[in-house]
């Protein structure tokens, strides 16, 4: 259980469908400034479930990509560590296992539901939607009978059934929160093609890494119910979660590359010096003061949670001009 390990553990976990853009960038500075502020063990993960979309190259490109922007961890898929492999992708024995217990303890059900009645269903706010909108509990409902007919027809999904009461959690950025019962609906922790859903194998990898901190995207921020849910039903605490603000282009759009230059190779590939984006997305995320060269070892004493807005942060006008520029 989390706990057991008393120095802070913190980590960046992308997954290697592209390369690394800003908001992604912002996301580590932040994550590996809390915890070497504190002098714990920073973990890099390569959350790589989904290979039709996930690319080795785009897994190298990620590492290089950190390095570059002065950013190091003491346990990765490059440096090895107590707890490797940290490739999700080489992870599955620890998933099957989790979903055993869950199953033994009748925290799961199968679902027969097609894409289409899915895409029937109410949409959800962002992050929960993103995994297809919040499910009616069509397949939760059904008895054996009936789950027996259906599966001669379809090899089923397992869905997670939320626990029907209110969840609250103290964000580190956020503040307090509360979810209603049951928030976001019943989730697919094992797709029926027998690929591990995000939020069991993040919970699961977290619980065996020690994970204590969490700061990652404000967008993920709808989907810690779930995985609170998943800690409880797992026997396991979970860690401190916060989460930074959206990195939006000048228009107040989700970044895209219509707005530019946003990926690091591609500031890289124009000879952007790597301090210049740090101490831009230090700027940007309350840091610092001002935008100024600086790189990410010499900003851990200004640290503080308190510094970092809540709401979503805009790329000024100009902003490769006027600071990541040569």
């Amino acid at each position: 259980m989390i706990g057991q390990r008393q120095s802070p553990r913190g980590r960046f976990a992308p997954t290697p469908s592209g390369y690394l853009h800003l908001g992604n960038a912002a996301s580590a500075l932040l994550a590996w400034l809390q915890i070497r502020s504190e002098r714990g063990t920073f973990i890099l993960r390569v959350e790589d479930l989904d290979k039709p979309r996930c690319k080795p190259e785009y897994a190298e490109a990620l590492i290089d990509d950190l390095k570059w922007l002065g950013l190091d961890w003491d346990e990765g898929p490059d440096k090895g560590g107590p707890d490797a492999p940290y490739s999700q992708s080489e992870r599955g024995e620890l998933y099957e296992l989790a979903l055993e217990r869950l199953q033994a303890d009748g925290w799961l059900y199968p679902c027969y539901c097609s894409r289409a009645d899915l895409l029937s269903a109410a949409s959800a706010p962002h992050g929960v939607a993103a995994e297809g909108g919040a499910y009616p509990g069509t397949c939760r409902r059904l008895g054996p009978e009936e789950r027996q007919e259906r599966a001669r027809r379809k090899t089923p999904s397992l869905r997670f059934a939320m626990p029907d009461r209110e969840l609250r959690f103290a964000d580190g950025i956020a503040g307090l929160r509360a979810f209603p019962p049951g928030a976001g609906g019943d989730f697919v922790v094992k797709r029926a093609d027998g690929i591990v859903g995000y939020q069991l194998a993040v919970v699961v990898d977290d619980i065996a890494m020690g994970v204590t901190d969490v700061l990652r995207g404000w967008d993920l921020l709808d989907s810690t119910p779930r995985q609170l849910a998943l800690y409880e039903a797992l026997g396991a605490n979970p860690p401190r979660f916060a989460h930074g603000p959206l990195l939006l282009g000048p228009d107040g759009s989700r970044l895209s590359k219509r707005h530019g230059s946003v990926t690091l190779a591609s500031l890289r590939e124009q000879g952007a010096a790597p301090e210049k984006v740090t101490g831009f997305l230090a700027w940007l995320a309350g840091v610092i003061d001002r935008p100024e060269p600086v790189r990410p070892c010499e900003l851990t004493d200004a640290f503080a949670l308190g510094r970092i807005p809540r709401e979503a942060v805009a790329l000024p006008e100009r902003w490769q001009e006027k600071w990541i520029s040569s």
